[in-house]
């Protein structure tokens, strides 16, 4: 197990600058643009916010997560002459050769974004990032935040649940690359899990971009590929004292071989010698970080008794041996009976033995991860893949960037879904704290209204009630958005501080709240001033629309 100590941000950017480049977006993004520029209306400042609609995987929270991304993508945002020359080979051919002028000399520099902190726990309706600048700019941008945000955010949170799940004493590996969505998948994966809660990951590509702790242990197929001990080789192992006189550890560790079938009443022709030829093989090459799997045959009959074995022998030689993994079986059965042999086998004066560690693998998931801590097991990490990774539950968080202001004046997409309708104008976000220090309530406010005070009460419309008032007093408000990039530059960016972020933004949460299952609905709420803008707002849609009916009955009469 290895974590890296050098300094990764530079490779964060050059892996973002490659990963993500202004042309992956979608087209109409860029149809859109022109249409803008083609009516003058290109430079006119506009807002948009992300969010999303509702809580994933049925729970009570999400996590905020890929906002450092977002900000590395905004300040290396720009076009090259190769870009300009592929949009003009797929936009119509009617587009004005001007307009390709004017995209590769855009950048972000008129962009101001005011986000949540990365590593925060957040709500469904909740704005998480208001992006402000020229129309036709922070339109281009919505399909690369969205991509950026989508998945780190979700599966982000999927590790958050399985941290919860877990406990927090138990270690977590994550395991996912292989059943990733793609290369980029996997990365993502490995990185925002690590944010999310887990310790470890099998992945070494993030190892070395992100300096996550890098784990592994062995895979079947290398217990499986020996035969017979005459594979082994080297068949000498030096002590870790030093001695330069190497030992035949084959002629050992047959000798503890026998002292463990008798220790334990085993059965000694059961036993295969292939495996026992693996372990050992393992072990020369890696003395200090043996941690084979034991379930290739059998791990009662064969795969702990080789183990046991081989552990001594390193142990005799000065060596410490890790543990061992189970991959198969009912994991919590076999781990109290793993751990009850290794309390015997420190019977011989082995007290390394007493650390040894168990790791359980095998299609977990945050409910089988959830039962085993209902049952009686001695399994100290957990390895974790394809329930992590792909987010089985739920495949989409479904964020969404929305237009909520042009020009200084609010905008409102009213839809026959309520769900759909958006929130208009510019807005404050106020996360409201009660005594006990628990958040309780997240309040949207327009941005030219004073904020919320401490110990006073204030009225306001929770969302998704039937628009009736509830009075609140909060002890401690907070502000949560702040702006962290504007001019082109970086104002804010504390990745390194993220993972610790989480994990304190958790424990902040009621219970109630981050309970995995049927957890309580956390309020998010409008201002009266934003409430009645909203009302005015749908009124005149309303009328209008009332009047455009009847002028086309009219129409229908004098015709």
């Amino acid at each position: 197990m290895a974590a890296p100590s050098r300094n990764t941000c530079g490779l964060t950017e050059r892996s973002v600058r490659e990963r993500v480049p202004p042309l992956l977006n979608d087209l109409y993004q860029f149809t859109m643009a022109y249409a803008y520029w083609r009516a003058g209306r290109h430079q006119e400042p506009a807002v948009f916010e992300l969010f999303f609609r509702d809580n994933p995987f049925g729970g009570g929270f999400s996590l905020f997560a890929g906002l450092h991304d977002c900000l590395l993508f905004l300040r290396s945002f720009r076009f090259s002459d190769e870009d300009v020359e592929f949009l003009r080979s797929v936009l119509p051919p009617a587009t004005d050769p001007a307009f390709f002028q004017f995209l590769r000399g855009l950048d972000c520099s008129g962009v101001t974004v005011r986000s949540v902190p990365e590593g925060t726990v957040v709500f469904a309706r909740v704005p998480l990032m208001e992006v402000a600048g020229p129309l036709a700019v922070v339109q281009l941008l919505e399909t690369s935040l969205l991509c950026l945000v989508n998945y780190a955010s979700l599966v982000c949170s999927n590790a958050a649940r399985f941290r919860l799940a877990a406990g927090p004493r138990r270690r977590l590996l994550e395991m996912g690359l292989r059943r990733a969505q793609g290369p980029d998948g996997g990365l993502t994966a490995s990185r925002y899990t690590h944010i999310g809660g887990f310790d470890l990951t099998s992945n070494v590509q993030a190892g070395f971009l992100f300096g996550i702790p890098v784990a592994g242990t062995m895979a079947h197929s290398y217990v499986t590929s020996f035969n017979s001990l005459e594979e082994v080789w080297p068949q000498t192992l030096a002590a870790a004292n030093g001695d330069p006189e190497p030992v035949d550890v084959i002629s050992l560790t047959k000798g503890w071989l026998s002292r463990v079938c008798e220790l334990l009443g085993a059965e000694p022709e059961k036993i295969r010698e292939g495996e026992l030829a693996a372990f050992l093989s393992y072990a020369v090459a890696y003395p200090q970080n043996f941690l084979p799997v034991i379930d290739s045959y059998s791990v009662g009959c064969s795969g702990l008794l080789n183990f046991c074995a081989v552990a001594l022998t390193l142990c005799e030689l000065g060596h410490r041996p890790v543990g061992v993994r189970l991959d198969s079986g009912d994991l919590c059965k076999q781990s109290v009976d793993v751990r009850r042999v290794f309390r015997l086998c420190s019977d011989f004066s082995i007290p390394a033995f007493d650390s040894l560690i168990i790791v359980g693998t095998n299609n977990i998931s945050e409910q089988s991860l959830a039962e085993l801590n209902k049952k009686e097991n001695e399994i100290s990490m957990v390895g974790v893949g394809t329930h992590l990774v792909t987010c089985t539950k739920q495949p989409s968080l479904g964020c969404v960037y929305k237009l909520v202001e042009v020009r200084g004046r609010p905008r409102m997409k009213i839809s026959e879904d309520p769900e759909k309708s958006t929130v208009p104008g510019r807005k404050a976000v106020y996360r409201l704290v009660d005594a006990d220090g628990h958040p309780f309530l997240d309040l949207l406010c327009l941005a030219v209204e004073p904020p919320p005070e401490a110990g006073l009460p204030l009225s306001c419309y929770p969302l998704g009630c039937d628009n009736s008032a509830v009075s609140v007093t909060p002890a401690q408000v907070t502000c949560l958005r702040q702006e962290v990039f504007t001019k082109g530059q970086v104002r804010m960016d504390q990745e390194s501080e993220t993972r610790a972020k989480v994990q304190s933004s958790l424990q902040t949460l009621h219970p109630r709240h981050k309970r995995l299952q049927e957890p309580d609905s956390y309020t998010v709420a409008l201002s009266e001033k934003l409430h009645n803008l909203i009302t005015e707002i749908q009124r005149g849609s309303k009328q209008q629309q009332q009047l455009s009916l009847s002028q086309l009955k009219l129409s229908w009469v004098f015709s």
